[in-house]
């Protein structure tokens, strides 16, 4: 079979479909989005020379940019781990037609080299080589150069198709990243001054670009060999049969009867890009406090402490929280025809909430760097979010009836997506701030973090009272959340 029946077959796969209207809506919208992100990149790509001309005006452009590939690497990894996905064809219709393995294993793989993150990158690639060009730098160290960075965008491409089949390379690398900007922020080891000296070096001698071609054919072949290995029409159920045998949750029964909802909730976490990736985010805006804290004007100002509090110490708690229960909507209808106890469930998703509230709290205990009102006031505002945020969330989301196909990317996903989000905002964030200005206005900012930090712990007290009542509306709402869920599109 040829490319052009291939392309053919996704052609009418895609014309041919159900979902056809909302499929070509959704695709005209990301066609605009790319639109957007192209003339974004173009416009850096043309005026990039220019910038690092006037912000480093004593080293030349090309080595500031080599200085700097190696974070451009780590963080584009990190990105297409939850954005990128390997491009998939209807494979399991051709294993049983004289089609060999190879052509569909190379037919997938080229057709990810045309993905839009890696035509995207040529877009700043492309005007900047083109800059150098004019600027008179040679043709001969230019046009190897933007090989070899062609070659690693290839790289990336490829390599993020061998970290999606295992968590621990991702973590790896965002562990790398994040050593490596901590180390360079405090002066103790400046990895971009190593790196750029290799890149320089690959700049200076244009025969070494045969490096990154060799390092691209390599992981090309790796992934033709992992890929290939999993063209069978079992494949995917082998696969799903190994991953059950290694998870072991066994330590979750010491929570007694919630405990077979934990292990589902971080069963679902663990192996759905969506989900986990709220996890990633609520651990990365962590450093959103540095935002707030490193500026002494903002220190001077505790109302807006508060604001970076709330969303410190509650963005699992939001990110989470507000897609309760369209998490569970594949298997929705099976629970509730189930005997089991409505307020059990929510028992156990109010217990993770306060979980992630504890653990973000104590994460950004090193803020007291900055001083002992942020230390203060970021407890408050824990109190606050697992005392009335964390109910209040529960609340909003039992309007909740839109269905989440966890197998679908997490890039520009809007499954799940309802009034209720938009709702959620204005009193997750606004009423804290409220509650804390009055007393604030009135006596000084301790009190007013008592006064915050109380009213959360008067909602933990009535905690029982208020998901009891929550329980209710669930429940009232139960055959209207199973029917919205039962619909696929």
């Amino acid at each position: 079979m040829r490319v052009k029946q291939f392309v053919s077959l996704e052609w009418k796969q895609f014309f041919r479909s159900a979902n056809f209207g909302k499929s070509i809506a959704i695709k005209i919208f990301m066609g605009f989005m790319a639109l957007y992100m192209i003339g974004a990149f173009l416009f850096i790509g043309v005026f990039l020379y220019k910038i690092l001309k006037k912000l480093v005006p004593d080293l030349d452009p090309i080595e500031v940019i080599n200085n700097y590939l190696i974070y451009w690497i780590l963080i584009e990894l990190v990105i297409r781990y939850f954005m990128q996905k390997l491009p998939v064809l209807n494979i399991k219709p051709l294993l049983t037609l004289a089609i060999s393995r190879h052509k569909i294993t190379n037919y997938v793989l080229t057709k990810s080299a045309l993905s839009f993150f890696n035509v995207m990158s040529l877009f700043w690639i492309i005007p900047f080589c083109i800059t150098l060009l004019i600027k008179g730098y040679p043709v001969i160290n230019v046009l190897p150069w933007f090989v070899s960075l062609v070659c690693i965008v290839l790289i990336i491409n490829f390599l993020n198709f061998l970290i999606n089949k295992k968590n621990v390379y991702f973590y790896s690398i965002l562990g790398v990243l994040i050593l490596a900007i901590g180390l360079e922020y405090y002066n103790i080891f400046e990895i971009s001054a190593v790196c750029g000296k290799a890149f320089n070096v690959l700049y200076n001698n244009p025969i070494l670009t045969i490096v990154p071609i060799i390092i691209l054919a390599l992981v090309y072949y790796l992934n033709y060999k992992n890929l290939r290995g999993l063209l069978f029409l079992d494949a995917s159920l082998k696969q799903k049969t190994e991953e059950a045998k290694t998870q072991d949750l066994t330590w979750t029964n010491r929570f007694g009867d919630i405990a077979p909802f934990l292990q589902l909730d971080l069963k679902l976490i663990w192996r759905n890009k969506r989900p986990r990736m709220t996890v990633f985010l609520s651990i990365l805006f962590l450093l959103y406090g540095l935002y707030f804290y490193t500026n002494d004007k903002m220190l001077e100002m505790p109302v807006i402490l508060v604001f970076a509090g709330i969303f410190i110490t509650g963005m699992f708690l939001s990110n989470f929280g507000q897609f309760i229960p369209s998490w569970d909507s594949s298997y929705y209808s099976m629970m509730m025809s189930q005997n089991i106890p409505l307020r059990k469930y929510l028992d156990s998703k109010a217990g993770l909430i306060t979980f992630s509230v504890v653990v973000l709290f104590l994460l950004s205990i090193p803020y007291v760097y900055f001083g002992w009102e942020v230390l203060v006031i970021n407890f408050a505002c824990a109190l606050y979010n697992i005392g009335i945020n964390m109910p209040m969330v529960l609340l909003i989301s039992s309007m909740n009836k839109k269905r989440i196909d966890l197998e679908k990317s997490p890039m520009m996903n809007t499954q799940g997506m309802s009034a209720a989000q938009w709702i959620i905002i204005f009193p997750f964030l606004g009423l804290p701030v409220v509650i804390y200005l009055i007393p604030y206005l009135l006596s000084n900012a301790i009190i007013a973090s008592i006064v915050l930090g109380s009213v959360g712990v008067i909602g933990i007290l009535f905690r029982n009272l208020i998901l009891n009542k929550i329980t209710e509306i669930y429940r009232s709402k139960k055959y209207a959340m199973v029917a919205g869920f039962k619909e696929q599109n």
